[in-house]
């Protein structure tokens, strides 16, 4: 007995297809994955790198505000690795009793890039010092 099958024509290729089709997907989620994860990597490094930049700023700002220097400027603008860094400083005169102190205010701010691209970085920190001794 023979039997003839000519209904069944065609049929693998919708199969290929398919398996292909959704290959061609995990491979593009696979390709967009791998792009995030060395960008997230990459944003952390220059975070930490403007951080270090602001750091700078606030001890650079410190050396400045106190003794020997004792030179509080209001605003002060340096460039550090390539971050443009924005250090500000603030003093008021404090009395206690017999004794008289200055207590500063420094803001450091560390930028790279320009404010809304893809490329800006930021990061500030504020400290307070005194000269009381």
């Amino acid at each position: 007995m023979r039997v003839i099958m000519q209904n069944q024509q065609g049929f693998t290729l919708v199969g290929v297809i398919f398996i292909l089709v959704v290959l061609g997907i995990l491979g593009a989620a696979m390709l967009t994955l791998s792009q995030v994860q060395t960008s997230t990597g990459t944003f952390a490094l220059q975070g930490a790198r403007a951080y270090a930049a602001a750091q700078s700023g606030i001890e650079w700002g410190i050396n400045r505000a106190l003794p020997p220097n004792n030179s509080c400027v209001s605003t002060s603008s340096l460039t550090i690795e390539g971050f443009r860094v924005t250090v500000g400083c603030t003093g008021l005169s404090v009395t206690e009793g017999a004794s008289i102190y200055t207590v500063y205010t420094l803001t450091s701010v560390a930028e790279m890039g320009d404010y809304g691209g893809d490329e800006y970085f930021s990061r500030r920190i504020e400290a307070r010092v005194t000269d009381a001794r």
